[in-house]
């Protein structure tokens, strides 16, 4: 008996179909300035590289727990089920329609020194990761072969959501630091 190739039926066609989907999703996005591309990025990319293997929905709720060893996002609330067998209940998460993600952490997590630590750790880890990119453009996760279907597509979608966004605002080609800068001079000017 041969295994199949491809079980979840991740052909050609439902590929193209789901980055169609996903492209069509983002065509009227606003522009927007550097620190909320920042701050989406950020977030959508800890989401991101999160475990999951289901088509999220914009608008719908998910749920993103904490094992040991690592993240995972879950259509199921953690009032449905144990720690033991969840992990800890990091925080709720939303698709935008945009493909930007959002997390709403949970009060105990927000209120963790630890978690706290880790988070900020990793967000000064993203930040010296924008200041050497030459470009802003580059962090933009285009392609992460590490990530299974759905991530690598949402990440796909995520970074032409964003790199849109950043070209209406003028922002696109520039470095960080020059990013930054632009927002300081149209600040200055108001």
């Amino acid at each position: 008996m041969s295994r199949n190739p491809n079980p979840q039926g991740k052909g050609g066609a439902p590929v193209l179909a789901t980055l169609t989907e996903q492209r069509t999703a983002v065509a009227s996005v606003p522009p927007k300035p550097i620190e909320q591309v920042s701050t989406e990025l950020f977030t959508s990319l800890f989401v991101l590289e999160s475990e999951f293997r289901f088509k999220p929905v914009p608008g719908k709720r998910y749920h993103l727990y904490r094992k040991p060893d690592r993240f995972w996002l879950s259509m199921i609330p953690p009032q449905e089920w144990s720690e033991s067998v969840a992990g800890r209940y990091i925080g709720a998460c939303e698709l935008q329609s945009d493909m930007t993600w959002t997390l709403e952490l949970a009060d105990e997590v927000a209120a963790d020194p630890a978690f706290q630590r880790f988070l900020e750790t990793k967000r000064d880890a993203f930040e010296r990761r924008l200041q050497e990119a030459e470009t802003v453009d580059d962090v933009l996760p285009v392609h992460e072969s590490g990530f299974s279907f759905y991530r690598r597509a949402f990440a796909f979608a995520l970074a032409h959501s964003l790199g849109r966004s950043m070209s209406r605002a003028g922002i696109s080609g520039l470095s960080y630091d020059e990013a930054r800068g632009l927002l300081s001079d149209q600040g200055a000017e108001g």
